[in-house]
């Protein structure tokens, strides 16, 4: 092997080996995304979320989850996809997230739960460049589960530390 081949190969590895783990595995719209479980709090069924004025779109609202008002965030709406009606599959993953000096507690409204995976270093790629416009930092690799590809989320960039910021102040 080359040198260059080689190299492409440790960092491979390196980043499987960094990443590999249990993922709970979702849907939005056609395409599959996994979650490190240990940044998942719980799941629960959608629910009324108040719609707060003025805030961006991708905010849904917040909810009363036993007492506690957290924001809720569309996924599909945050992504730039088409917005669809909720329906009995529709839920909520409730997640902590960090950014900048803030840490939260939100939900995260999704198409439909799949499974929990343990996704092993062999089965995980480093994200492939797109270009320098197109932002794909929230991405932290790529899990290939038998024919299929799930899209690994870091949730703590998924929003920039000012949009953490300004949905902290939400609540």
């Amino acid at each position: 092997m080359s040198q260059t081949s080689d190299a492409a190969v440790d960092k491979k590895s390196d980043v499987g080996e960094r990443l590999a783990g249990k993922y709970l595995t979702f849907k939005l719209a056609d395409e599959e995304y996994g979650l490190e479980i240990l940044k998942v709090q719980e799941i629960i069924r959608m629910q009324t979320v108040t719609r707060v004025p003025r805030t961006p779109d991708y905010v849904r609202g917040v909810l009363n989850l036993r007492g506690k008002v957290i924001p809720v965030i569309d996924l599909r709406s945050k992504f730039g996809m088409d917005t669809q009606e909720d329906t009995d599959k529709t839920c909520i993953i409730v997640v902590q997230v960090s950014g900048g000096d803030h840490r939260i507690v939100m939900g995260v409204i999704i198409d439909e739960v799949r499974e929990v995976l343990d996704i092993g270093a062999d089965c995980i790629e480093d994200t492939p460049s797109f270009g320098a416009s197109i932002n794909t930092e929230f991405i932290i690799g790529i899990g290939k589960v038998g024919d299929n590809v799930k899209m690994l989320l870091d949730i703590d960039k998924v929003l920039t530390a000012s949009e953490v910021a300004a949905i902290a102040k939400i609540n």
